[in-house]
């Protein structure tokens, strides 16, 4: 983990987060030797299916809960 002083990373702040961004390391700025903040990369998740990537983008059409309007047999014929 990378460590800078404040007052250089004021100065060098838009060279800093650009280099964050493309490494994904963290760097740690400090004052008088001790760590005050850090500076990371956002990490974004894919949307999930549980998390509404489709949302309005499927239709039900139908009864999806009830019974079927065919008889279904339950039993494993090649077991």
């Amino acid at each position: 983990m990378k460590t800078i002083k404040a007052s250089e990373f004021k100065a060098k702040c838009l060279q800093l987060t650009n280099e964050v961004e493309k490494s994904g390391h963290v760097i740690v700025i400090t004052k008088n030797g001790q760590p005050v903040a850090q500076l990371a990369p956002v990490v974004s998740r894919p949307a999930t299916l549980a998390g509404g990537s489709h949302k309005g983008k499927i239709d039900i059409v139908g009864d999806i809960v009830g019974p079927l309007s065919e008889p279904w047999d339950a039993e494993c014929s090649s077991c």
